[in-house]
């Protein structure tokens, strides 16, 4: 840019940052901006929308075709560019959703705080493990509501399961396991390309950004989640739901040890990262919750048909949680342990029995001494969305100015582990990770 044309953008940021310091009618509606205007983008904004205590007034995004259909669904109105930080230098914008590519986040996040917006960013808050501090450090410095979009921390089937773990419904739980498979064409991330998608059309440096420079591709624009270079692969678009999830569940802060492994099975066409992925976990003993091992999978291979899951496996019981439901099976111990004494001597055998049945009398058979097994269902209301609920959670604290759950700490140490994974993965190597610190160790 010219420098007249950085001075005008710097001194608008500031003069927005200002603004935003006013204190805003308790029943206004909250003013927001899109910034990335994709498949995510429009979703967020129609959840947004559907709160009712929000108008949209701005959209960035470096596809021509993406603005013009933004003004075609709210109105000739809607302010529009190309470059993200003219939408943050405009004094009518209150909040912003970050939905761009995953390189790209940090940055724009950062400077949406520094111009005194709050930020709904999308998951994962970051691309690289080196960027994490400096949103935190953001959020710090300035004041603002940063929540990271990971829905499923503001869903009320999963503050269930919360709740049931922690009331010890399942006793003492030593492993999760959990999957997000996509089974799709469009699940693993074959997202139409327009036939307009010309260097006319589309700001392609800026799309770039601080990616390394190569020709005009318009594929590497529309499907960014294929390549390193833009992107975080399966582990940055669906492990860290996974550790958002289990995160909100459990009270965890994250892993002490990270392996994955996995490979590219299926999609050859072109991409970069795998369609398989399986990541092993260790979590330490902490106050809210028991040492546990967590493993996670992705799988956009099997063609049985996608869902995600979690289980939850403890001394008592198993807890499910589907993308509908909660289910708790109660598995009560075993009245007596058994016993393996066919290869002793028979004497030895005599003794054996001897004391074990003082220890665990016989039992006559009867319907009273039969061990009960319990099965619980939850089921969320018909209609539920966690992701209008996320984006109330969202609202409800930009209007209020309470923090959020899932802020730039939160978001990071789900984001940390996943991005991780993808260092395992490439490097071939167990990553150890300091969850408390949020830093790597070694």
């Amino acid at each position: 840019m010219k420098a007249s044309r950085r001075t005008f953008l710097l001194t608008s940021t500031a003069t927005a940052a200002l603004a935003q310091s006013t204190a805003r009618p308790p029943n206004a509606k909250i003013q927001i901006a899109l910034i990335g205007c994709g498949g995510m983008g429009h979703a967020d904004v129609e959840s947004s929308l559907a709160t009712g205590d929000t108008q949209i007034v701005a959209a960035a995004d470096v596809y021509q075709g993406r603005l013009d259909r933004m003004k075609e669904l709210h109105g000739a109105q809607l302010f529009t560019s190309r470059d993200y930080r003219e939408v943050l230098a405009r004094r009518d914008v209150d909040a912003v959703i970050v939905a761009t590519p995953d390189h790209w986040h940090q940055q724009i996040s950062v400077d949406a705080m520094n111009a005194g917006k709050d930020v709904y960013v999308e998951k994962p808050m970051v691309q690289q493990i080196t960027e994490g501090k400096a949103v935190i450090e953001a959020q710090k410095k300035t004041g603002r509501i940063l929540q990271v979009g990971s829905q499923r921390v503001s869903s009320i089937l999963y503050a269930k399961a919360g709740e049931l773990v922690r009331s010890g419904a399942i006793g003492k739980f030593n492993m999760i396991e959990a999957w997000w498979d996509r089974n799709s064409a469009i699940g693993a991330w074959q997202y139409s390309i327009p036939p307009d998608a010309t260097e006319a059309n589309i700001d392609w440096d800026r799309f770039l950004g601080r990616a390394p420079k190569r020709p005009f591709e318009p594929i590497r624009l529309f499907r960014w989640r294929n390549y390193r270079d833009y992107g975080t692969g399966v582990t940055g678009d669906l492990f860290v739901h996974l550790f958002s999830g289990m995160h909100a569940i459990t009270g965890a802060l994250g892993p002490t040890r990270i392996y994955a492994t996995g490979g590219l099975r299926y999609w050859k066409d072109g991409r970069d990262v795998p369609d398989v992925m399986l990541g092993l976990f260790d979590y330490p003993e902490t106050k809210n919750h028991p040492a546990f091992n967590l493993a996670l999978r992705v799988n956009f291979v099997d063609g049985s048909g996608g869902s995600h899951t979690f289980r939850f496996i403890g001394s008592d019981g198993v807890l499910t949680v589907n993308a509908g439901d909660v289910t708790l099976q109660k598995q009560p111990r075993e009245a007596e342990p058994g016993y393996t004494i066919d290869t002793f001597a028979k004497a030895t055998q005599e003794k054996f029995l001897e004391e074990y049945r003082k220890k665990y009398p016989k039992q006559r058979a009867s319907a009273d001494a039969m061990r009960p097994r319990e099965t619980e269902r939850f089921v969320q209301p018909a209609g539920y969305s966690d992701h209008r609920d996320h984006h109330r959670v969202f609202i409800d604290a930009v209007k209020s100015r309470k923090p959020v759950v899932e802020d730039a700490v939160f978001g990071f140490r789900a984001a940390g582990p996943a991005l991780l994974c993808n260092q395992s993965y490439f490097e071939k190597k167990v990553v150890n990770w300091d969850p408390e610190k949020m830093e790597v160790v070694g």
